[in-house]
């Protein structure tokens, strides 16, 4: 080949290239994230909702009382050492020993004498009466107040976190039922990755015992 031809080769070679590239289809990554990422959430909050419908209120607890379109008798109350909160037209009303779906029926009950179908809802905001228990290398041992929903590594995180000289691996949970107590083995590295199914959410005095 002339030496003129290997110029022109030369020359034109790169515009080819460039050409091809931009006819080259682009493509993107349009996989959708695995189920449990987006299920784990999910699931985890219809547990805690469950927890916190299943709740017995206690002295020390924080509850939300609302009432719909009656912003004056909303608020946020805390239960008092004799189990009592106090609601504007209605005074004192017990609120320990109950949960709080049947909190909220007590205190639609009560207003109907002063409200048209009154619409009530009571929300536990603080389980400050129920407590989970850290034994173990953990940063600072004994009780944890609950939150609504805690799970296992807010408790953890609360209870300041694993020392050094933990064994990561055989974490368990110690939990009584109906007056028998069961051992749950945790996954802990796995939960730390994200695996929300085995971010267990924890029972009012559940002991979580770290090796």
């Amino acid at each position: 080949m002339k030496p003129g031809s290997l110029l022109i080769v030369a020359f034109l070679a790169p515009a080819l290239f460039c050409a091809a590239q931009d006819k080259m289809p682009v493509t993107q990554d349009t996989a959708k994230p695995a189920a449990q990422d987006t299920a784990a959430p999910v699931a985890q909050k219809a547990a805690a909702q469950t927890v916190s419908d299943s709740y017995v209120i206690g002295a020390s607890d924080i509850v939300l009382v609302s009432v719909l379109k009656e912003p004056t008798l909303s608020s946020s109350l805390l239960v008092r050492p004799d189990g009592m909160i106090s609601i504007p037209l209605l005074g004192d009303v017990k609120a320990s020993g109950k949960t709080p779906l049947q909190l909220a029926d007590e205190v639609t009950a009560g207003l109907k004498k002063y409200i048209q179908d009154p619409n009530v809802t009571v929300v536990l905001s603080q389980m400050n009466s129920k407590k989970v228990y850290m034994i173990g290398e953990v940063g600072k041992p004994g009780p944890v107040d609950m939150t609504p929903g805690m799970t296992l590594l807010q408790a953890i995180a609360t209870g300041g976190g694993l020392t050094q000289f933990a064994n990561s691996k055989k974490i368990y949970i110690l939990r009584s039922e109906n007056g028998k107590q069961q051992k749950i083995s945790v996954h802990y590295k796995q939960a730390l990755k994200g695996d929300g199914s085995l971010n267990l959410i924890l029972n009012p005095g559940d002991t979580i015992v770290v090796p």
